[in-house]
């Protein structure tokens, strides 16, 4: 029996896992802000296209906040084994990462200066779905 429910080499595994990620991450966002002559933002900054891009964000920020406490408050009155899937946190985050990056890229098609950046956006969703789907349905490629 493993130690805490883990097994010896969890951590490892899981360090090496985000490791992979960031940085193939990286490296198609590098690609293809070259490929596109996109200049490259500040890292963990977020910049608003506009202002209404800004109220739409923040308004998803809210919502989704809103979202996780109101369905801990649902699922919290039920058994653990019958908590609706859809009110789980990791799943309202996966939405808002997803509804926050469309948003963003129909700003950038709309009104940025630079008619490519919303290609950037859109290849980084796609690259965040590709990714979930991989991991989740190959147990994280088998490292955990």
């Amino acid at each position: 029996m493993y130690r805490y429910g883990l097994e010896p080499a969890f951590w490892l595994k899981l360090v090496m896992l985000i490791v992979i990620v960031l940085l193939l991450w990286v490296s198609l966002n590098t690609i293809m802000r070259k490929w596109l002559h996109v200049e490259r933002q500040k890292f963990f900054s977020y910049n608003h296209v506009n202002e209404k891009h800004k109220n739409i964000d923040w308004v998803i920020r809210i919502t989704t906040m809103i979202s996780i406490l109101i369905g801990y408050g649902i699922n919290i009155t039920r058994e653990v084994s019958n908590w609706y899937w859809f009110l789980q946190p990791w799943f309202i985050l996966i939405i808002y990462v997803i509804a926050s990056q469309i948003s963003r890229a129909v700003m950038e098609r709309k009104y940025a200066q630079n008619p490519n950046a919303y290609k950037v956006t859109i290849s980084e969703i796609l690259f965040l779905l590709i990714l979930y789907f991989m991991l989740f349905k190959t147990d994280f490629l088998g490292l955990i």
